[in-house]
């Protein structure tokens, strides 16, 4: 399936890059979603790529460098000045794949960009962001340091991810943010009550990840084999998250069934409705959609033909009021370092 053009676009806040409005998350290429197949991972790039996508989004500790590798390989032969690469830093991997802490020290953070910079094959980055808050070092401090990477050319602008509005302030007042990644979705709508508020005063831009709910949202999730009993799905951290397991599960999945309900009424895919309705929070607001097939790309790019109407919002807001999605989208002890959960 070849997947529609991209005809509209967003600016990611007042001094960001002007984005196509949907933009592409590498993360499933690479880890965290059970097995990922590399050839196929490569033609969705190029696919996403052909339909005007422009934002992509990975990060350092993504498959421990393989992710960026992925990413510098896709663009090989590519105008680099049609493509926003977003990169994250800051999480430390041990050789096992196990999580090593945060690191956001001045010679740590140059010496991530040099190793990106390597990986991706290009002279700099478009947005360059700490991907969670070092408890460590202050916020202050780490934009200080990216400042002085922007006014020397290796990367273009700075992000920040999972913040919240108190931190969000601290940084713009050291330099100008672009854009403010975090989760946003029917299934999660915290941001909307002191985070995207802030941002929108600031002229902060949010690339809202999760816009699927890891899956959830998507209308093609089903419970499946216990972990255990299948090694493919015993590599999928989406097992352990409290919104995918016993009866959050079973509560958040009879709720797809009620948006598929609207879709069907509407002529589309859940997903679809999922994604245009990220769409639909705000012209500041680009969602990142993580497609790891060319199927599941075509159908996520067509969101962005979708309008909705008034009436179609209100069938959603009844379908899945805020709130309504059982359980944290992260485990306890993650959720307990999120800033943007503070």
């Amino acid at each position: 399936m070849t997947p529609l053009p991209l005809t509209q676009t967003r600016a990611l806040g007042t001094t960001g890059p002007v984005a196509a409005a949907i933009g592409i998350g590498l993360m499933g290429m690479s880890d965290h979603y059970g097995a990922a197949d590399d050839t196929e991972s490569a033609a969705t790039l190029q696919a996403a790529l052909d339909a005007g996508v422009t934002l992509l989004d990975t990060a350092d500790f993504y498959g421990s460098g393989h992710n960026e590798l992925l990413l510098g390989e896709a663009l090989r032969g590519r105008r680099r000045e049609d493509i926003i690469i977003s990169d994250k830093f800051g999480l430390l991997r041990d050789p096992a794949g196990g999580w090593a802490g945060i690191d956001h020290r001045p010679g740590s953070i140059k010496n991530f960009l040099a190793s990106s910079l390597r990986r991706l094959g290009t002279e700099y980055i478009d947005i360059y962001r700490p991907a969670r808050l070092d408890p460590a070092v202050p916020i202050e401090e780490t934009i200080q340091v990216l400042a002085q990477l922007v006014r020397k050319g290796h990367i273009r602008h700075i992000g920040l991810s999972e913040v919240g509005a108190d931190t969000l302030r601290r940084a713009h007042a050291v330099h100008p943010i672009s854009d403010l990644q975090i989760e946003y979705s029917l299934f999660s709508r915290r941001i909307e009550k002191d985070i995207l508020p802030t941002a929108r005063e600031l002229g902060i831009g949010i690339t809202a990840y999760g816009a699927l709910s890891r899956g959830l949202l998507s209308g093609h999730w089903t419970p499946g084999p216990a972990p255990e009993r299948d090694p493919l799905r015993g590599r999928d951290v989406r097992f352990r998250l409290p919104r995918f397991t016993g009866e959050n599960l079973d509560r958040n999945l009879g709720l797809v069934e009620e948006l598929r309900v609207v879709a069907e009424a509407k002529g589309v895919t859940v997903a679809q409705l999922a994604i245009a309705w990220v769409l639909s929070r705000g012209a500041d607001i680009v969602p990142i959609v993580g497609a790891r097939t060319r199927e599941r790309l075509a159908e996520a790019l067509a969101a962005g033909d979708v309008e909705l109407s008034p009436d179609d919002l209100a069938d959603l807001e009844d379908a899945v009021p805020p709130g309504a999605a059982a359980g944290t989208r992260y485990e306890v002890s993650q959720m307990k370092v999120l800033d943007s959960e503070s």
